[in-house]
């Protein structure tokens, strides 16, 4: 019986008995069962995104962490200013109201209201550097 061997630059036959012939075919059977359960048992290269992720998915953690972490230190920063800017930050900036509207339900001049939100944006500017 002949048993080829492979290598990477050649290939090379040989003569065997066939007692040797059949031990070398049952270990080779043995070798590659091995080996296919160790395959199934990790993930192929092939199916690894390796430009994302290695578990590919849509929500991106890293930017949710980060945005997360961004609201914290905006909001750690308007809790530091005084009341009355935080309410006039929450009213212009969440609630998207204008400084006329404010202005008229407070009855006070757009100018006042315009200038304590702009002193608020500018503490909170200190408070965030």
């Amino acid at each position: 019986m002949k048993v080829k061997y492979s290598f990477c630059n050649e290939e090379v036959e040989i003569e065997v008995s066939e007692e040797w012939g059949i031990l070398l075919m049952d270990l080779d059977r043995q070798e590659h069962n091995n080996n296919q359960k160790e395959l199934r048992r990790h993930c192929s290269l092939e199916a690894l995104n390796l430009d994302d992720a290695y578990l590919p998915s849509e929500v991106n953690l890293e930017a949710d962490y980060l945005k997360n972490e961004e609201y914290e230190t905006l909001h750690s920063a308007i809790r530091k200013l005084s009341l009355r800017q935080q309410w006039l930050i929450e009213q212009v900036f969440f609630e998207g109201r204008k400084y006329t509207d404010i202005a008229a339900q407070e009855g006070k001049i757009e100018s006042a209201i315009r200038n304590t939100t702009d002193r608020a944006l500018k503490n909170l500017k200190k408070f965030l550097e």
